[in-house]
């Protein structure tokens, strides 16, 4: 997996389940492709990063491929509500979703998911990393982990923290923070990013994780909210001051969001390479690179192999997790 960045990403480890990746019997295609337009499902609700890179990507691959391509939010259950409908989609290639790799790594894991993710869904392409941002919210009267940390040891519960839903890797994030810090927070899941992020300036809970975005750079700038710890390989340009969650003694809170598109189940593995191929394609134009890494997202071009080995990893290291601390 290449990224395209002056700086390093998460390592991709070689050694990961092999369970992940299943025989592909195929759906017959016939005739040339596409033969309509496409439609990309983003799994998040609209006006955020996410949806921001969906439709540049959709845009890019409209003028590749000749026709159209549309984009339809389905937001809720932290990104299975979409990847369901991508489940039920013809496995023709002209369904895809774009969505975060934690819907199907965490929450298999919790005994809800509506579809199987080891059936059902497809890896097509990596798309980005998305370091992950915890923030303090007015409502925190402390400017560090730190303090973060001893408040929460003395008042276990006491602190509410935000997250974009259920599963997804602000809630990994939180889990690990728990984990291994030994404290207790309260959990708040939203449905997606933008009513968390208004709720947050208004003081409605103390902690939010986040994207690195420049809506939350520009609070952050204004003081409006205050930065604590990002889950990145290294600090980053744009917050140079702000530890590493593995600064922090945290390793597996230093979580960096895996984006990607994906295809139904049984979409045949000639389209899924032909896909992979004009998606890769499209990171390399110049204008969708310099969007990702301007916002320090780091787009990373890679093999279907290589991205559906990382989806195993990261399955497997999620079981460690007890169910029983998944909750809000």
């Amino acid at each position: 997996m290449m990224v395209l960045s002056r700086r390093s990403v998460l390592p991709v480890l070689v050694a990961a389940s092999q369970a992940m990746v299943r025989p592909q019997t195929g759906w017959a295609q016939t005739g040339p492709w596409p033969s309509q337009s496409m439609r990309i499902i983003v799994v998040y609700p609209p006006g955020g990063l996410s949806d921001g890179m969906a439709r540049a990507l959709a845009e890019q691959l409209s003028l590749q491929l000749g026709v159209p391509v549309r984009v339809e939010n389905r937001a809720g259950g932290g990104g299975s509500v979409g990847l369901q409908a991508l489940a039920r989609a013809q496995p023709d290639g002209h369904t895809l979703a774009f969505s975060a790799i934690s819907p199907l790594t965490l929450r298999p894991h919790r005994g809800e998911q509506l579809h199987d993710p080891l059936r059902d869904i497809e890896p097509v392409a990596s798309v980005m990393y998305t370091p992950v941002l915890l923030v303090a919210t007015p409502a925190f009267a402390g400017r560090t982990f730190d303090a973060l940390v001893q408040l929460a040891r003395a008042r276990p519960r006491a602190l509410r923290w935000a997250t974009s839903g259920m599963a997804t890797a602000g809630h990994l994030v939180l889990e690990q923070v728990q984990l291994g810090s030994g404290i207790a927070v309260t959990h708040v899941p939203y449905k997606g990013g933008g009513q968390q992020l208004t709720d947050a300036l208004g003081g409605q809970f103390e902690l939010l994780s986040t994207n690195v975005a420049p809506a939350q750079l520009r609070y952050i700038e204004a003081g409006r909210l205050t930065p604590l710890a990002v889950g990145a390989p290294q600090r980053l340009d744009v917050l140079p001051r702000v530890p590493t969650f593995e600064e922090l003694g945290l390793p597996h809170a230093n979580v960096a969001s895996l984006f990607g598109l994906f295809a139904p189940g049984g979409t045949s593995p000639a389209l899924l390479d032909r896909l992979n191929l004009e998606i890769n394609r499209a990171l390399e134009v110049p204008a969708i690179r310099d969007r990702l890494v301007a916002s320090d997202n780091l787009p990373v071009i890679g093999d279907r192999a290589t991205f559906s080995r990382r989806i195993a990893q990261e399955w497997v290291s999620n079981r460690r997790l007890d169910r029983t601390s998944i909750k809000p």
